[in-house]
This record gives C-alpha cells, sequence and structure tokens, in this order.
C-alpha cells in the first residue's frame, strides 16, 4: 500500500507547484469568492432587518453570518475541478500523457487536487476559519463554540469532498464524447450551488422541496457540513446524514467505473 501511495507523490508535489506557480490568480478567485460571500452577508442582514421576528426558519441573524461564511469555507473543503480538469485536457489532447502513466487515472486527479487543497485550504483557513471562531467568542450565547461539532463537520467535510470528487470525474467523462465542457461546467455549478444550500439554506425551501434536496447529493456537499458545525442535526440527523454521504460516494465510485468504460471508447485526442 506504502509502496501503491508513493506513485501519487509527484502529483501531490506538481499540485503544489501550480497553486504556487499562479499565486495571482488563485488570489483573485478567493477575493472573488468572498466578495460573494460578503454580498450575500448583506443580502441576508437586509432581509433580517426588515422581518419583524428575531429568527426565520431557526436562524438568527448570528447564525445566518455564521451559514454564510461557513458555508464559503466549506465550500473550499469539499471543492473539486475534476470535471473542468478533465475538459481542458481533452481540448488541448494534454489527456493522452496523462493515460500513458502506469498508474490509475481517477487517482492522478485525486492526488494532484489534493496537492492544491494543502496549499488553498491552508492559506484560507486561518483568516476565514479564525474569522468564524472570533465571531463566535463575540456571541457566546446564541452560537457557541462545539468541538464534537467541529470534528463532525470536519468529517462531513472530508466526505463532501470525496463525494463532489468523484461526481466530478464522472461528469468530466462526458468530454470524451461533447470534447468541450466549458459551457456544461458553467451549468452544473450554477445548478449544484442552488441545490447544494450554498446562496440559500435548504430550511427556507418549500417543505417537501426541502425534504427531497436534503437526499440529493448536493445537499451533502456544503448544507449537511454547515448544519452540523452549528448544532441544528440532531443524533439521529448527523447519523443519517453520514449515511447519505456515503451511500452518494459510493453510488459515484461505481458509476466513475462504469462511465470510463463506456466512454473511453469515444475519446479523440484534440490538440498536442
Amino acid at each position: 500500500m506504502k509502496m501503491k501511495l508513493r506513485r501519487y507523490r509527484p502529483f501531490v508535489r506538481s499540485g503544489m507547484q501550480s497553486m504556487l506557480a499562479y499565486r495571482t490568480d488563485f488570489l483573485i478567485y478567493r477575493l472573488g469568492d468572498m466578495m460573494g460571500a460578503f454580498v450575500t452577508y448583506f443580502l441576508w442582514r437586509a432581509v433580517f432587518l426588515s422581518s419583524p421576528h428575531a429568527s426565520l426558519n431557526g436562524f438568527t441573524v448570528q447564525e445566518m453570518t455564521l451559514y454564510i461564511f461557513l458555508s464559503f469555507f466549506t465550500s473550499q473543503l469539499s471543492f473539486s475541478s475534476g470535471s473542468g480538469t478533465i475538459g481542458d485536457e481533452v481540448k488541448d489532447g494534454s489527456i493522452a500523457m496523462r493515460l500513458l502513466k502506469p498508474v490509475d487515472f481517477n487517482l492522478t486527479y485525486l492526488f494532484d487536487e489534493i496537492g492544491h487543497k494543502l496549499i488553498s485550504v491552508g492559506l484560507l483557513a486561518v483568516p476565514i476559519f479564525g474569522g468564524v471562531l472570533l465571531y463566535q467568542l463575540m456571541h457566546p450565547v446564541i452560537s457557541p463554540f462545539n468541538l464534537i461539532n467541529f470534528l463532525l463537520f470536519l468529517v462531513s467535510s472530508l466526505f463532501a469532498y470525496f463525494l463532489n470528487f468523484y461526481f466530478n470525474i464522472c461528469y468530466g467523462f462526458s468530454a470524451f464524447i461533447f470534447k468541450n465542457l466549458w459551457g456544461m461546467n458553467v451549468m452544473k455549478e450554477s445548478v449544484v450551488a442552488f441545490m447544494s444550500g450554498t446562496l440559500i439554506p435548504l430550511v427556507f425551501f418549500p417543505e417537501n422541496i426541502a425534504h427531497i434536496l436534503q437526499f440529493l447529493p448536493f445537499a451533502s456537499l456544503i448544507y449537511t457540513p454547515v448544519m452540523i458545525y452549528l448544532g441544528k442535526e440532531s443524533f439521529n440527523q448527523i447519523i443519517l446524514a453520514f449515511v447519505i454521504q456515503i451511500t452518494w460516494l459510493l453510488i459515484f465510485i461505481v458509476l466513475s467505473k462504469i462511465i470510463w468504460h463506456l466512454t473511453i471508447r469515444q475519446l479523440s485526442v484534440q490538440g498536442g
């Protein structure tokens, strides 16, 4: 096992080096994400200020503030660019070199992304999560920090990442047929952002729709980890959430192998 993992160390280093090589690109994207988080915060603040009630659907303005910035941080933890990377490599022909390597195709993307995560999450953890903890210390009665919830949040976020990774791998294999995924990726990211609770917590949806969305894989990416951190899930709900995450993860792992065998025959390398 150790020898097998050693094969993928170069991919981790490559991921780290690519992040360090394009620092300005990384900072500009993260700045754009932060601006989006602050815009969302001010929109929700306006909603709460215009409401005669102190809480909406079980959220106070302080809890909604935490939800917004935690969802931003969680989106960085669970983010996967697999579909975009596969689409770009199919378009420019560089996927041929990856296919020639004597290693597992999917794992090359996984370890490359791990290198990305070590840099991106490492740089964001202190300012973003540190700010969340500071906010909680300022409002200890309304939103106290809970170590158990924090640990469960990390476990759920780990499941969320692997789930998102294999979902993106499955989605990315469609590039073998369609050749260019740019437009489809934009559509996919918009749908996922909406259905994962990034923009609006699922409890604000009509009850029947919210119930359905919670059993789909997208809620497991953002909504589930954040609600666990905020302590809004009971023990039974947390167990059910983990079961849903693991079930969808296994489904997408199996699907990735099936779709690979169905689509690899359709691949024609462009560019080069």
